[in-house]
């Protein structure tokens, strides 16, 4: 779906093979707006419209929403394509080994916190990843205002993608 006035043309051009590798350095991003090719994020404190990988599910409109957190990848070709994403999730209890959290999509949710997280308190909002080896939902630090300070799993998303050869499959054309 192409959104009116959007000062980037609809997602649609075809990707070249020389762009199907990539650097697996993931960075993040903070969702600004969706649609279901690309989405518009804050990444390096500039606003960027940037594609999904192959493997993204779809519909994409109903997995990601503004404030949500994505990790970038970068072909070698130059192209991004966001690669994960975390919810922004509400903190409802807190414990040492687990959390439970509520995001609008899956109402309330018991969490895994990753060993070196820290404690979110009740009320406070932290960021919520599913997939991930180890747990079917993992909480993570403090949803943050500069996605540089987030403190997620980028080193345990680029693992998986390097244990599962996945980087050769980002981009489809």
């Amino acid at each position: 779906m192409c959104i009116q006035n959007n000062p980037r043309p609809c997602a649609g051009s075809a990707v070249t093979s020389s762009e199907r590798s990539v650097q697996p350095r993931l960075r993040p991003g903070i969702v600004l707006r969706v649609q279901d090719e690309e989405c518009e994020i804050l990444i390096d404190g500039h606003r960027r419209w940037v594609g999904y990988a192959a493997q993204f599910p779809r519909p994409r409109t109903e997995r990601v929403s503004p404030s949500h957190l994505v990790a970038v990848a970068r072909t070698s070709g130059g192209t991004e394509v966001i690669v994960w994403r975390w919810y922004d999730a509400v903190v409802l209890e807190e414990r040492v080994e687990d959390s439970t959290l509520w995001e609008p999509v899956h109402g309330e949710v018991k969490v895994t916190r990753r060993p070196s997280s820290q404690l979110n308190s009740p009320g406070t909002r932290a960021y919520l990843s599913a997939g991930l080896p180890g747990a079917e939902w993992w909480v993570a630090g403090p949803v943050v205002t500069d996605a540089p300070d987030a403190d997620v799993e980028l080193d345990e998303v680029e693992r998986l993608y390097t244990e599962n050869n996945l980087w050769d499959g980002l981009t489809s054309g």
